[in-house]
């Protein structure tokens, strides 16, 4: 088979799998992480990943045009209006992962109303998470909480999306800059000089002041974390494509060369003969194809789908969501499956509109 063949046939497989998962988890959300190649549901909306269910059904309409797609993913919106209007945990940065695909992409297929405001809502909740003087959005709980303020990683970069998104919509520019500062710190710090990344930064809350990185999820503070960096290369290149910041795609360039383009990485780019993450290999490729590095995009993308292929209901295995605290260790996972599918669409639809 050509190149060509196997990634038609590897999104053939995908559908197949989305078509299932429509009939088994209803109007419901999945998981994080499958348990034994299975995504249990989970009770509610809540949590991080769920947008990236709805995510998945708005690529597999643009794969394909079937309008049951379009029906399923729009049956998501009213549960992600409720979640920000009702305030049900939303104290985190993953606002901008959480609405720029369930409600940014329902306005922009379909004009939704209530998807729009759902996620000028989300937005301005987000905003509210700027922590000054430092200028940027703290990742995680309540902003009073000692323990986390003053404290970003670098996720955030796929975040702010959502924020250059409401000024577009609003024509009010502080959400834009809002983005565009937060970015800069992580651009400043989060990105050592060697072109790896900490996992996690922290800004004196009162000064503003640099003060460490550290790690949440990777092996240790000095090691580089390889969804991290995977992060790094695709959220970088996002806000050059916002901003026409050429520091920012320097940013992802140097990202993407500290990144091993041979195949799927170790879960931390320190380490060998651990365990590899299929989601960070998936998400670099969608960075790299941005980028223009095909090749290496290529290499990737054709080790997950010669390798990494789910029995199961995800799209891939082997992923790792939190290894130190053997969390999703050696599954699928729910982001992976989603940027796994992007890049897939990314190579078959030439000239495809991204959502971020």
């Amino acid at each position: 088979m050509t190149a060509i063949d196997v990634t038609a046939a590897a999104v053939t497989a995908a559908l197949s799998i989305i078509d299932a998962n429509l009939a088994e988890f209803g109007d419901r959300y999945p998981a994080d992480t499958t348990v034994g190649d299975r995504y249990p549901l989970r009770p509610a909306n809540t949590g991080w990943t769920t947008s990236f269910w709805p995510g998945m059904i708005w690529l597999a309409h643009d794969l394909t045009g079937d309008e049951k797609y379009l029906r399923a993913a729009r049956g998501h919106v009213r549960s992600f209006a409720s979640r920000v209007a009702d305030k049900v945990d939303i104290d985190t940065h993953d606002l901008g992962f959480l609405y720029t695909l369930s409600c940014v992409t329902a306005c922009r297929h379909t004009g939704d109303e209530e998807a729009k405001q759902a996620a000028l809502a989300a937005a301005d909740h987000l905003i509210s998470r700027v922590l000054e003087p430092a200028g940027i959005i703290q990742a995680w709980g309540d902003l009073r909480d000692p323990a986390q303020q003053g404290r970003t990683i670098i996720d955030s970069l796929m975040n702010t999306p959502l924020l250059f998104w409401a000024s577009e919509q609003t024509g009010l520019a502080h959400y834009a800059q809002a983005a565009r500062r937060h970015a800069e710190q992580l651009r400043d710090h989060i990105l050592r000089p060697d072109g790896s990344t900490f996992h996690t930064f922290y800004w004196d809350p009162v000064t503003g002041a640099p003060l460490r990185g550290e790690t949440e999820q990777g092996h240790a503070d000095d090691s580089c974390w390889a969804r991290g960096q995977a992060w790094g290369i695709y959220g970088f290149y996002l806000n050059y494509q916002h901003t026409g910041d050429t520091s920012f795609l320097d940013a992802a360039k140097r990202c993407a060369d500290h990144f091993p383009a041979d195949g799927v990485p170790y879960w931390d780019l320190s380490l060998t003969g651990v365990e590899r993450d299929s989601s960070a290999a998936a998400i670099a490729v969608c960075g790299l194809l941005s980028l223009g590095r095909d090749a290496e995009a290529g290499r990737i993308l054709g080790a997950l789908i010669s390798d990494y292929a789910s029995p199961g209901n995800a799209l891939l295995r082997h992923g790792v969501y939190d290894r130190p605290k053997g969390i999703g260790v050696d599954e699928g996972t729910l982001w992976g499956d989603y940027f796994y599918l992007e890049a897939l669409t990314r190579v078959t639809r030439p000239g495809w509109a991204h959502p971020w």
